[in-house]
């Protein structure tokens, strides 16, 4: 029997599709000790780190079934990234939260893994952090305003 191929890169491609289309910011959260995952290690918290990869917060994004590739800043300093598949756990709205968690799949189990066959990972906060303003280069949006000449 053919081994069915992992599902995450078609969702993943399709999640982010679907939160750009509605002008939402998409963020993945990445299991940054990952194999070949490369992410500024600076940044990363409990083992994991999120990123925003809309548009206008990274270069040159590629996605394919294999990983996520892309250039960034961080503090100021351009850096290459590359995410494996099997190193992204979520992908995100920052606005809302609205996205998915991505079930394990066996292809992103290493020998030296346990397989867990629950149906996903819960343990991901996808809570909305504000402290810590984004910068963009996009000017703010202004409310239009109309006048009343008489």
């Amino acid at each position: 029997m053919k081994s069915i191929t992992p599902n995450r890169p078609y969702l993943l491609r399709a999640y982010y599709e679907w939160l750009m289309d509605n002008h939402f910011t998409p963020h993945v959260v990445v299991d940054a000790f990952v194999k070949d995952t490369q992410v500024p290690q600076q940044f990363v918290k409990d083992g994991q780190i999120v990123l925003n990869i809309a548009t206008g917060a990274v270069v040159n994004l590629q996605m394919n079934n294999d990983a996520v590739e892309f250039s960034a800043r961080f503090g100021g300093v351009p850096q290459q990234v590359y995410l494996p598949m099997a190193s992204i756990i979520a992908i995100y709205a920052r606005e809302n939260g609205s996205g998915t968690v991505f079930d394990i799949e066996d292809a992103y189990v290493t020998d030296d893994e346990t397989k867990v066959t629950s149906p996903g990972l819960t343990s991901v906060d996808t809570t909305i952090d504000k402290s810590v303003p984004e910068k963009t280069d996009e000017k703010p949006k202004r409310k239009s305003h109309l006048t009343v000449v008489k």
